[in-house]
């Protein structure tokens, strides 16, 4: 059966690399597998399934979100969202050069940047809502990204990580619900709440 593909951010992401990479042999490879149109991960179902009600209520017409790597958050955020400000940061010149092709392409909304969210100086409350999903476990200074998203939301916090041990060598923290809920009260948050995934712990964060 011939491979469906997400028409909206295919067809941008080919007009901006087009743009991008004409005549240039060194080109990098067109990555056409990160549109490949299939069933959402549950604990993105979970995320969008909150996002939805809270775009009903006017709460999230802008949202950052960090370390979008391949997209697999990020791409099902603008399909469902086409009309939403959104800005994503990440470590590597490759993904966001990736991204980068998408906006030229014509997704306007998307605003990639190559950041790190630990120093990151953007304006204090800059986003509706704040996105890190897979990525705490990563970063060595949680106390510094914790600090940050909370002072770039003015609404809400959404943080997902895994709950269980893997063999991931990038992975060095593991996070129980009382260290989630710890970090970000005791950093300014009013309250969070938790909702369940296989192998995952998503948390929500209310600023």
């Amino acid at each position: 059966m011939e491979q469906q593909y997400i028409p909206y951010l295919t067809e941008a992401y080919q007009r901006g690399y087009a743009m991008r990479y004409k005549g240039q042999p060194d080109a990098p490879e067109m990555k056409m597998h990160y549109f490949k149109a299939k069933e959402d991960l549950p604990r993105v179902q979970r995320v969008l399934g909150f996002l939805q009600g809270i775009v009903a209520m006017g709460q999230c017409e802008s949202l950052l979100d960090i370390g979008s790597g391949r997209g697999v958050f990020l791409f099902p955020l603008l399909r469902d969202f086409p009309q939403m400000e959104v800005t994503s940061i990440d470590l590597f010149q490759h993904r966001v050069e990736l991204l980068q092709c998408i906006h030229d392409g014509g997704v306007a909304n998307l605003h990639p940047l190559q950041a790190d969210i630990c120093i990151w100086d953007a304006q204090d409350k800059s986003f509706d809502v704040v996105t890190i999903l897979e990525v705490m476990e990563h970063i060595p200074d949680t106390q510094a990204v914790v600090r940050n998203v909370i002072r770039l939301a003015r609404n809400y916090i959404i943080v997902s990580v895994p709950s269980k041990p893997d063999d991931n060598p990038e992975h060095i923290h593991l996070f129980s619900n009382d260290d989630l809920e710890q970090l970000f009260l005791s950093n300014g948050c009013k309250s969070v709440k938790f909702m369940s995934v296989t192998n995952h712990r998503i948390m929500v964060a209310y600023v």
